[in-house]
């Protein structure tokens, strides 16, 4: 019978080597979404059983790279200073996005190739929340549309960012002018539109 004792160690030894897997696999999955167990449990130094011990499956496997991506992306949004005129904060939010989207493009195809759209929809409710709250801000100001819903301007500009990054991708779009153009694409979509000329 296993000591009291031990039974510490082995539960640290297994949060170290599902640590290890998930770094693997988000560092596997980001290069090439198509990366398959065999390469995450090598680049982790662990067998397949090992790493299906943690993770049964690969959707499993995926959540859990994608949820770590997003906790340290929430680390780096949470930083932004999204004071002072929301056009100028939103910029700043972008300029951050982008950067995490080019990040974990791959990524993200892997977990639409195996998880739900809602629960994608889910994992980035924190960053959308922020968008939100962002675009919300800018409607009172008078400096945002209020014409239309927010969930759609939200949802149009989580696209545009994922878009920009398969652009910039496959080279149709200059890495250094994705942010501008990001930008500038949000900025029209939010901005107020003009007033209808009376008749």
């Amino acid at each position: 019978m296993a000591s009291t004792a031990s039974r510490p160690r082995r539960r640290a030894d297994a949060e170290r080597s599902i640590a290890r897997v998930i770094a693997a696999a988000r560092t596997c999955l980001s290069r090439d979404a198509d990366a398959t167990i065999d390469d995450i449990a090598k680049a982790a130094g662990v067998g397949r059983m090992t790493l299906y011990g943690h993770f049964p499956n690969r959707a499993e496997l995926v959540e859990a790279a994608v949820t770590d991506a997003l906790r340290v992306g929430e680390q780096k949004l949470s930083a932004v200073d999204l004071s002072g005129d929301a056009r100028d904060a939103l910029r700043r939010l972008l300029e951050s996005s982008w950067s995490l989207v080019a990040e974990s493009s791959a990524l993200l195809r892997a977990a639409q190739g195996v998880l739900p759209a809602g629960r994608l929809r889910e994992l980035h409710a924190a960053p959308a929340e922020r968008v939100e709250q962002l675009i919300r801000r800018g409607q009172e100001d008078g400096v945002f549309r209020t014409d239309l819903p927010i969930t759609w301007l939200v949802s149009a500009i989580h696209n545009l960012l994922h878009t920009a990054s398969e652009e910039e991708s496959t080279g149709r779009l200059d890495t250094d002018d994705v942010p501008r153009v990001v930008t500038a694409s949000v900025q029209a979509l939010l901005a107020v539109p003009p007033a209808e000329p009376r008749s």
